[in-house]
């Protein structure tokens, strides 16, 4: 039985037996008394693109050792305003279901798939947690491959409210402003076919130092809670994909992960379980196909 794991609390949480939560977490599919999932049909499909109104966690669209790279930023469970989505879970049951999806993550992945999740680096609402380290060590005891972590240096100190015991050493909060992309792969780092790269020189040589710098989106501009900005995405997708690579963002929210496979030539899926998001996604897609594609 996985340490991080309160079966008990998942089960409730996913409203399943503690044994059918144990099941899940354990193959990353919901056990056979579960219905298979009925999102078959893609809500939205064209241009190499398809769009799922569906739960990644239990979704069975997807066959094995089919996606090159994931690019996600799941729920952060730090109480965002999300539709369908409780994001204020007790720690436990985040780990729980943080194992869950890598889990499903892994499933699909190929031997030489890549996954580059945007998470927190620690949270300290609710209580101090070491966030990149439980989910990184999940992923690994899953059979995750650890690769590198990228410091992403948001710049949003500005915003910062809650300093603890203020100027007194009684209980000072040390906050980072920034958040990371943890970067594993299944089992083979190198890819096992040629393909095209499209990243250039200076692209190359600027993302491969591991502090990357830009500003976050905004919330308003796209309409979703926590939308990452594209630069994110773009990134990853560029760095650690071919052209024609199949990419997967498994929290799809606004879209902005397809939005950028589609720029960049790869072929892109989304799932969200909320569908008002994938309306959203589905009009930013369109929207984005009205303006010249940059060669």
């Amino acid at each position: 039985m996985n340490q991080y794991v309160d079966y008990e609390r998942m089960a409730q949480v996913l409203q399943v037996s503690k044994d059918e939560a144990r099941i899940m977490v354990e193959t990353g599919q919901m056990p056979d008394s579960q219905p298979k999932s009925a999102q078959k049909t893609p809500f939205f499909s064209a241009q190499n693109l398809q769009i799922y109104h569906d739960d990644f966690l239990t979704s069975d669209v997807l066959p094995d050792e089919s996606v090159d790279l994931i690019v996600t930023s799941p729920p952060y469970n730090v109480g965002i305003g999300y539709s369908t989505h409780d994001d204020a879970h007790e720690y436990r049951d985040y780990l729980a279901l943080s194992e869950a999806w890598l889990k499903q993550a892994y499933r699909v992945s190929r031997p030489d798939g890549r996954l580059c999740v945007n998470i927190p680096l620690d949270k300290n609402k609710g209580g101090q947690q070491s966030v990149c380290a439980d989910v990184t060590s999940i992923a690994k005891a899953i059979g995750w491959q650890y690769h590198s972590t990228i410091i992403w240096n948001e710049g949003n100190i500005s915003r910062r409210t809650a300093w603890g015991s203020w100027m007194s050493a009684s209980a000072p909060y040390v906050i980072a402003p920034v958040e990371v992309i943890v970067v594993l792969y299944k089992q083979h780092w190198k890819k096992r076919q040629p393909g095209m790269s499209d990243i250039t020189r200076d692209e190359f040589m600027a993302w491969t130092n591991g502090l990357w710098t830009f500003n976050g989106e905004s919330k308003k501009r796209v309409g979703h809670p926590a939308p990452f900005p594209r630069e994110l995405p773009r990134r990853c997708i560029r760095l650690f994909s071919y052209v024609g690579d199949v990419i997967l963002d498994p929290f799809m929210g606004s879209g902005t992960t397809l939005l950028e496979a589609w720029d960049n030539k790869r072929t892109g899926i989304g799932f969200d379980i909320a569908q008002e998001y994938c309306e959203l996604a589905q009009k930013r897609l369109e929207s984005l196909w009205q303006q010249p594609r940059l060669i």
